[in-house]
């Protein structure tokens, strides 16, 4: 499928969300939509994994006069219902191969068949589908994953027989909206995306919580993994690990391994953390709708300044995580608590804490402590990281001797759903080469947009090759030494390096006066003579 028809399933599912979802709010209506969509997902991707395991035995194409006789919906619930003792050994080869089970009558394909009947058990089936796949299909690996949607919202209705005719509503249309497209993992995974982005249009201060814009994802994705190509081929090697410890919805890995791949390189496994609850869900799914078996990432729930992930809270440093690859895009100067605790974490010791009204460098110190020592970690953060005082000065300072900051990048504002103000990216390495930081400052350089501003293909490049060749343009980008940033007090504001405005022609006060000296004496040679023109006339001169 190409990329046109990719976009254009996102859209058509988008116009069924928005015209199904009435008075309810977009981030409320998002967690049904995404999840029926993940649904389809997953039953389509087992029900072509069942038909390969059980080949001829698989009761393909059955007449609809014979599945109301044997009370079925799918194929499968055929196979099941006239094979019952064979059931758990087929179970057994499906866990083993996809990794999961999906009872008959919690598949896609008879979800839709109820909501078409208008069949008053949708809503009952529908529970009971989601309890299974979260407690018995994945074993403990994906508990909870639906623990936010509510199927018995008075958001959907009043009572159980509206809520029933909503969801019959919703079904049937994505269903009807699905049947023209390809399914496979790229165009349900990039349709996923689209509508993950059209729902943080419409959240406002929200989407902040699970949404890195795709553009500024792009930008991150290769800013990590240039360092990884080989030299002599320019192809991306393997990452062993990569990290997002506010990932969101997961955007920023998919981007991640997307680049690697796209270079034909190899990423050993991705690792998400996030606080919020269905945000964390809604990662979840989205690895899994981008092909990704459950054994190929790890989300964890849990907050990530206090350091609740286990696998991170290793004291051994020979058995310490680290990661090639760290990319995250945290919530901007969120209020924090640090406390005694806080201040002996092996996390902030060396550096101290961030101060209460903002936290932008504890998390950044968080991400760095686990980076490899060859690895790149890149961050978005808001400008006050670079400039304000205090405790805030005081860590920048320590970077920045200890040459661990690598780039600064200046973007434009209006980037972001969750807010107007400019940010910026700061890239940062634990073994670095060069001796200067590299400044770009791209804030001028948009498409603009009333509300939202964006980045075009081109402005992307020119970001990612500056990066890339540290190259020096005016106005654009420059390297500068550590003995200039000294010189600052370590201030890293971007326009003390990189101005954009435009220099002031210069005045040659010489010529001006000679020019002025020329058109007075013009004057004063044609008033002359109009006044000799007047006196012939006998009329009194100007």
């Amino acid at each position: 499928m190409t990329q046109k028809e990719q976009q254009q399933l996102g859209k058509t599912l988008w116009n069924i969300a928005d015209q199904l979802r009435g008075a309810m709010n977009a981030d409320d209506f998002r967690d049904y939509m995404l999840s029926f969509l993940f649904l389809r997902y997953l039953s389509s991707n087992y029900e072509e994994a069942a038909k390969k395991e059980l080949g001829r035995d698989y009761p393909d194409d059955t007449p609809r006069d014979i599945m109301d006789k044997l009370k079925a919906n799918t194929s499968l619930e055929i196979w099941y219902n006239e094979n019952s003792d064979d059931v758990p050994e087929f179970e057994k080869q499906m866990r083993r191969k996809v990794h999961y089970v999906i009872q008959p009558q919690y598949l896609w394909s008879n979800i839709t068949e109820l909501s078409r009947t208008q069949d008053d058990e949708l809503l009952i089936t529908l529970e009971e589908g989601f309890r299974y796949i979260e407690n018995e299909s994945f074993a403990n690996s994906f508990q909870g994953l639906f623990s936010e949607i509510n199927l018995n919202s008075e958001k959907l209705g009043r009572t159980p027989a509206d809520r029933n005719k909503k969801l019959c509503a919703i079904i049937q249309k994505i269903a009807e909206g699905i049947a023209d497209f390809s399914t496979d993992t790229d165009t349900l995974g990039d349709a996923y995306e689209y509508l993950i982005g059209q729902f943080a249009a419409g959240s406002g201060k929200k989407a902040g919580e699970f949404y890195t814009p795709q553009q500024i994802s792009t930008i991150l994705s290769e800013i990590v993994t240039l360092d990884s190509q080989d030299p002599s081929t320019g192809k991306k090697s393997k990452l062993d690990n990569v990290l997002d410890f506010a990932c969101g919805s997961g955007s920023l890995l998919l981007n991640v391994r997307k680049r690697i791949k796209e270079n034909e390189g190899n990423v050993g496994k991705i690792y998400g953390q996030e606080k919020n609850i269905t945000t964390y869900n809604l990662a979840r799914m989205n690895m899994l709708l981008h092909g990704m078996k459950d054994t190929e990432f790890e989300i964890y729930h849990g907050d990530t300044l206090l350091n609740h992930w286990d696998i991170l809270n290793e004291m051994n440093p020979a058995k310490k995580m680290e990661f090639d690859a760290i990319v995250a895009n945290p919530p901007f100067s969120l209020r924090w608590e640090p406390n005694d605790t806080l201040a002996e974490d092996f996390r902030f010791k060396s550096y101290g804490l961030a101060p209460k009204s903002a936290a932008d460098f504890a998390f950044l110190l968080h991400g760095f402590h686990f980076l490899s020592e060859n690895g790149t970690m890149a961050i978005i953060l808001p400008h006050g990281v670079l400039f304000r005082g205090g405790a805030e000065e005081r860590i920048r300072t320590k970077l920045l001797k200890d040459n661990n900051i690598d780039t600064v990048i200046g973007l434009p504002s209006k980037l972001f759903y969750s807010t107007g103000i400019p940010v910026c990216i700061v890239v940062l390495k634990k073994c670095k080469k060069q001796e200067d930081v590299l400044f770009i400052n791209a804030s001028e350089h948009f498409e603009n947009g009333k509300r939202q501003h964006s980045l075009s293909k081109k402005h992307i490049e020119s970001i990612v090759e500056t990066y890339k060749y540290r190259k020096e343009t005016e106005r654009y980008s420059r390297k500068v030494s550590m003995d200039e940033i000294e010189k600052n007090g370590y201030n890293l504001n971007i326009s003390r390096y990189v101005s954009t405005s435009e220099d002031e022609e210069k005045i040659d006060l010489k010529a001006v006066n000679d020019k002025l000296k020329t058109i007075n004496d013009s004057i004063k040679k044609h008033t002359d003579e109009h006044n000799e023109y007047l006196k012939e006339l006998g009329l009194p001169p100007i």
